[in-house]
């Protein structure tokens, strides 16, 4: 099974949801997909939440593009792409997704301060509460594949390399991009990263065909 490939027409629009934890980049990522679609010459739109992100609270951003948007906010239930940094993230923003809309999510854990002060269980299954609502889910190791490199601040990177595989934009233009958006020293590591990323989804993408055709 090939996963969807979206691209915007002179009818469509393309919505992404990004969310995850204080601190993991969420915010930086959405800005970096702004600039690329720009580079397109799409107009674009970015609403952003944060919600006591300091303190490892969730943040989200949505991020709209096509031929012409005239509002920031994703219309209920219409999220094309659900692209979460930490997996909870991933569930607590699936009614946002459309019919075989596509989850993407990192499959950290990072516990929400709600679990340690009340006796709400951290959910289990995630992937498979997923695809109660879609086929199209595609969990990555992305934290575990930035611990590989030596630096846990490229999982943004990572995550858009993942993204870059759903979308239209050639990967050229995205490493330019966040190039111009992280430390100088660190240009080659985080492309790197963003490499990494579009393999990951190539991989899955490949187990997926395999395991679908038997």
């Amino acid at each position: 099974m090939n996963h969807p490939h979206y691209k915007s027409s002179e009818q469509s629009t393309i919505n992404i949801l990004l969310a995850g934890v204080g601190g993991q980049g969420v915010l930086l990522a959405s800005d970096i997909l702004i600039e690329v679609a720009l580079q397109a010459d799409l107009d674009t739109k970015k609403s952003e939440i944060h919600g006591m992100a300091q303190r490892g609270g969730s943040v989200v951003s949505q991020v709209r593009y096509g031929r012409k948007i005239y509002s920031p906010l994703i219309p209920e239930g219409e999220t094309d792409i659900l692209l979460t940094f930490e997996k909870l993230e991933a569930l607590r923003y699936l009614d946002a997704l459309r019919p075989n809309g596509v989850v993407i999510f990192n499959t950290e854990q990072i516990t929400p301060l709600t679990v340690f002060s009340t006796n709400v269980a951290y959910p289990q299954d995630i992937e498979g509460l997923c695809r109660r609502k879609t086929d199209y889910v595609f969990p990555v190791d992305g934290t575990v594949q930035a611990e590989s490199l030596g630096n846990l601040k490229v999982v943004n990177s990572i995550m858009l390399g993942v993204l870059s595989q759903f979308i239209e934009f050639d990967s050229d233009v995205w490493k330019r991009i966040i190039a111009t958006r992280v430390p100088q020293k660190t240009v080659a590591l985080n492309s790197q990263a963003f490499d990494i990323g579009r393999k990951l989804i190539a991989a899955e993408s490949k187990a997926h065909s395999e395991n679908y055709s038997e």
